[in-house]
């Protein structure tokens, strides 16, 4: 019965998309999906609207209300407007910044958004070409603007696309505004979309915003001796076919570095992502081709960028001389390690300087912060999080640096999401500082392990696609809070947190409140050995997220591969507790 009531209910929800508002290709696809037997493309297209979630909206390309199209980011822009007409209907004009990356229907989902802001009276800052996600953070905020969209699905396969909203502090929207604005998307029908744009109020940018955010990123440095001492560092770049080709090397090369290699085959613009089975520089398998030719080359380092450009991955050879990737938390600390250790030796360092970190990266940051007497915050996923740190502390404190487990990282605040165009330019001088002390990126990260503690970290996505999926998730989440577990691989859980209920609570039963800004669908457990598991459902993806990171001593860089196998034997225990 219940299978019965969801197909009348999205049944009846498409039927509206045959009406004359929706052009003739989108009637089509959906008749087509109406008049087949089998209702589960029907179902997985009509049962629900695309929400904003960690990253805004996003999803797979086609017709349908759970669909990315030109209908629903029409609805998300229209509502946009209206929200920003009500929220600003004091100032003498409103302005917005629209940018996109190489993705199919990329450009052409920004130029309809261009044209639904104009044609709502807002002026729009149109970029002429695909362009990084944090350069149009950064537009947002040299230009002076209200708000701003990026049209982007970030690292996913080729068949998503997505939006993602901004406001005035080029921050991804947060609460109250992101409840608001969708409150304002869901009144809005097909005809209340004012697809016809005002040109006037449409001014392409360029070049001359590509030179203001360059030379800002340029700004970040902290050893530029080092650079010129180390300018023929071998590099070599990738941007996956994505939007990273339009910066980063032009920011290597103003940075200093004159051997800069880039993967020509995927230096081209293509949204079908030829060269990669899926365009995340997570995965060891988009980092091939720049593998191949740091092999040849005999690189110093290889750095990629995801298609939008604000997450980058890095590989760096190891003791044997063998190339091996470098993982979020890894990187993230790295990053923030450098920032600590040679601001303090440049004498920069400042007493109110802070770092942050998302609740599910690295513990290691923190025993890296405390050693080094420098304040560091925790907050939930999703670097709208980190810019709201930024924001509260902004003209009291100094943001230095801030970072997640999923290969993003920030190291300045004139943009307010994360940024692979200063991490890609900033990882190079840690390279180059590495080399001017006869190591390697791979030799630092040793040298964090045996001052700080060593850790071993990996996340194991669940998948669960569409309602089904979604029920499941529900499911999973629901027992974990019914039946927590009392050990994990073998170790007694000593603290639950669950942000849920912003309880923290211990084997005893003593419950503590959780000083966060909103309650998040988070579970983390810890046990007596470290160990720490995260569990979350993501924002933006069909998936349940397990982060675990598992505790260990390395006494000397030799020792590591016998303590990481130790370490990787304790995850495997830890999931075949969590039966993941």
């Amino acid at each position: 019965m219940e299978n019965q009531e969801l197909v009348k209910h999205v049944t009846e929800k498409a039927e509206k998309w045959l009406a004359p508002a929706y052009d003739a290709e989108t009637q089509a696809e959906v008749k087509r999906m109406l008049d087949s037997e089998d209702k589960t493309e029907l179902i997985e297209c009509f049962y629900k609207d695309l929400e904003f979630g960690t990253g805004g909206l996003r999803g797979i390309m086609g017709a349908g209300s759970n669909r990315m199209n030109i209908y629903t980011v029409g609805a998300a822009t229209q509502g946009l407007a209206n929200y920003l007409n009500k929220c600003f209907a004091d100032r003498d004009s409103i302005s917005v910044v629209v940018g996109h990356d190489c993705r199919n229907n990329s450009r052409k989902f920004a130029e309809i958004s261009a044209d639904i802001f104009s044609a709502n009276g807002i002026k729009v800052y149109l970029f002429d070409d695909l362009r990084p996600t944090p350069e149009v953070s950064f537009a947002i905020r040299h230009l002076g603007c209200q708000s701003g969209i990026n049209i982007t699905a970030s690292h996913n396969p080729k068949e998503y696309n997505g939006y993602k909203a901004y406001w005035d502090d080029g921050a991804q929207v947060l609460s109250p505004h992101d409840t608001a604005i969708i409150d304002e998307v869901n009144k809005v029908t097909v005809d209340d979309i004012k697809f016809n744009g005002n040109k006037a109020l449409i001014q392409i940018i360029g070049e001359e915003v590509d030179k203001a955010y360059l030379e800002q990123v340029h700004t970040i440095s902290i050893d530029p001796e080092v650079i010129a001492r180390q300018k023929d560092l071998s590099i070599v770049y990738t941007p996956l076919h994505g939007a990273g080709r339009a910066l980063i090397p032009a920011s290597l090369k103003l940075w200093g570095f004159e051997n800069v290699h880039c993967v020509e085959a995927q230096m081209v613009k293509d949204g079908n992502f030829p060269t990669v089975v899926s365009p995340n520089p997570e995965n060891a398998e988009a980092l091939t081709l720049a593998i191949k030719l740091a092999k040849e080359i005999n690189a110093d380092i290889v750095m990629a960028s995801d298609p939008d450009a604000d997450r980058v991955g890095m590989a760096c050879k190891d003791s044997k001389g063998e190339w091996v990737l470098i993982n979020g938390n890894q990187t993230c600390l790295i990053f923030l390690y450098y920032i600590i250790k040679n601001r303090i030796a440049m004498g920069k360092m400042q007493p109110n300087d802070f770092i942050v970190k998302t609740i599910v990266t690295t513990e290691l940051i923190k025993a890296v912060a405390d050693k080094n007497g420098i304040e560091m915050r925790d907050c939930y996923t999703g670097f709208k999080w980190i810019a709201r740190e930024i924001r509260l502390s902004e003209g009291k404190k100094q943001y230095i640096g801030g970072g997640e487990e999923s290969y993003g990282f920030l190291a300045e605040d004139f943009v307010r999401d994360k940024d692979a165009v200063s991490a890609c330019s900033l990882l190079a001088e840690i390279c180059a500082w590495a080399k001017d002390q006869g190591k390697t990126l791979y030799d630092v990260l040793m040298d964090i392990y045996v001052e700080y503690g060593f850790s071993k970290e990996t996340t194991v996505n669940v998948v669960k696609p569409g309602k089904s999926g979604a029920d499941e998730i529900k499911a999973m989440m629901d027992n974990f809070r019914a039946n927590s577990p009392k050990e994990i691989g073998g170790s007694p859980v000593v603290l639950v947190k669950d942000y849920k209920t912003l309880k923290a609570t211990d084997s005893q039963g003593n419950a503590t409140s959780l000083d966060m800004p909103e309650t998040s669908n988070v579970l983390q457990f810890f046990t007596q050995d470290g160990t720490k598991i995260s569990v979350r459902p993501s924002g933006t993806e069909p998936k349940i997220k397990f982060y675990i990171e598992v505790k260990g001593k390395l006494e000397c860089p030799k020792c590591y591969a016998s303590v990481d196998a130790e370490a990787a034997a304790k995850i495997e225990a830890v999931r075949k507790s969590l039966n993941i």
